[in-house]
């Protein structure tokens, strides 16, 4: 699946921040890319869920 096709083209992820972490190092494959972003958008569903349930609408640095 493409990049551009996630979200109508809308990522939590900044691709070119990745690949700044990773400088010339690796190369990065667009699949990866939507694994990320698909793992940091249930790392923060998952965090509002917790905040939810403690009766907090500010996700903490603990949520996670």
């Amino acid at each position: 699946m493409p990049v551009s096709s996630l979200r109508n083209g809308k990522m939590i992820i900044k691709v070119s921040d990745v690949k700044d972490v990773v400088g010339d190092r690796f190369r990065i494959s667009e699949e990866f890319y939507c694994e990320l972003d698909r793992e940091v958008h249930e790392m923060i569903e998952r965090a509002a869920r917790r905040a939810k349930k403690n009766g907090r609408k500010t996700l903490k640095p603990y949520d996670l």
